[in-house]
């Protein structure tokens, strides 16, 4: 069944987040090869950002200038959400004058009401509940640099330290996927219950694994180590010295990553506190996934607009010449010169 927004990964089926990460790819491919398909052609983007972010604004311009479309960028103060206006009345007077709407927002009720307004598809950049864009991406990372002789299936990723959105999005991913999924950090800073509950779930479906634990050993064996900042995220989190106590022993460092397979892959969804959640000596290193990561929200932000905007209203070769012989007929009996305006 179609699915007009992409808020959360949990919504959409094995088959279908394969369809978005493998359309992903095959734009990826051909705009490598010199064709950069005018997929989005005539049509808007309006993005909206509450929070500021270098790769989600960047990856998603750069997506809809490469498919022949165009991208607004509606930042803090710029436009009424919630504000004089409505979220419910912003999101119906984008629907008049726009293509499809990405929103990254502080709480996810926001994205979540603006979408039940819009009737085009709305797409959650970040939320403090998930990030789905970015669950995509890190998926696309690790099929394009899989362990030699295994699939999807087979792969440990291991996320150390705090139970972010991108954890969150990344377990709920990888458990869809089949994959095997481990949360190893302070218990007070696991992914919440009711999510666990359902990455549970989602593994009696799909076959995978999934574990939240505080157990240095949970990382052995892992393809895959991924880490997000300690702080930085909320508004009302604990101070910063103490989250740096917190999770010091989450470190993604030298001995943390000699504890997965050999040629075990270093993930950060970016930006990274060089020194605390990560060492320059990792995230400089040849296991480092992480910039290729970044280009690859690219990857997947092309793939989410063309996915989402499938279904939109299409007309024939006939319609289109009838269309533009109307205009240009009234255009002529009102004094405009064709000629000139076509230049």
């Amino acid at each position: 069944m179609y699915k007009k927004d992409f808020l959360c990964v949990q919504d959409f089926s094995k088959d279908e987040l394969m369809e978005i990460i493998n359309l992903s790819l095959a734009i990826k491919k051909a705009i490598n090869h010199g064709y950069n398909p005018p997929l989005m052609k005539g049509k808007t983007l309006g993005m909206i950002f509450q929070q500021s972010s270098t790769r989600t604004r960047v990856s998603f311009e750069t997506a809809m200038e490469q498919l022949g479309g165009h991208a607004q960028y509606l930042g803090p103060g710029m436009i009424q959400l919630g504000g004089h206006e409505t979220i419910g009345d912003t999101g119906k007077v984008l629907s008049q004058l726009i293509d499809i709407v990405m929103a990254r927002v502080i709480d996810h009720k926001t994205v979540v009401e603006l979408a039940n307004a819009c009737t085009i598809p709305v797409i959650n950049a970040m939320s403090d509940y998930f990030h789905p864009t970015q669950a995509i991406a890190d998926v696309i990372t690790m099929i394009e640099h899989l362990p030699a002789g295994k699939k999807l299936e087979d792969c440990k990723v291991v996320f150390a330290g705090d139970g972010t959105q991108v954890c969150v999005s990344l377990g709920l991913i990888c458990t869809k996927l089949g994959m095997n999924f481990v949360h190893y950090g302070p218990e007070k800073n696991w992914v919440p219950e009711e999510y666990r509950k359902v990455m549970e779930e989602n593994c009696k479906v799909s076959g995978g694994t999934c574990l939240i634990c505080d157990d240095r050993d949970s990382v052995r064996g892992a393809d895959f180590i991924y880490t997000d900042v300690w702080y930085g995220l909320y508004e009302n989190e604990t101070p910063k010295d103490v989250r740096v106590k917190q999770f010091h022993d989450y470190q993604v460092n030298r001995e943390l990553m000699e504890l997965g397979n050999i040629g075990c892959k270093f993930l950060h969804c970016l930006p990274a506190t060089r020194g605390e959640d990560v060492t320059d000596e990792v995230a400089d290193s040849a296991s480092s996934l992480c910039w290729l990561q970044a280009g690859n929200r690219l990857t997947a932000m092309r793939g989410l607009l063309v996915y989402f905007t499938r279904n939109r209203e299409k007309h024939s070769d006939l319609e289109i010449a009838a269309a533009e012989e109307e205009l240009n007929n009234y255009l002529t009996s009102h004094g405009y010169d064709l000629e000139r305006l076509h230049k």
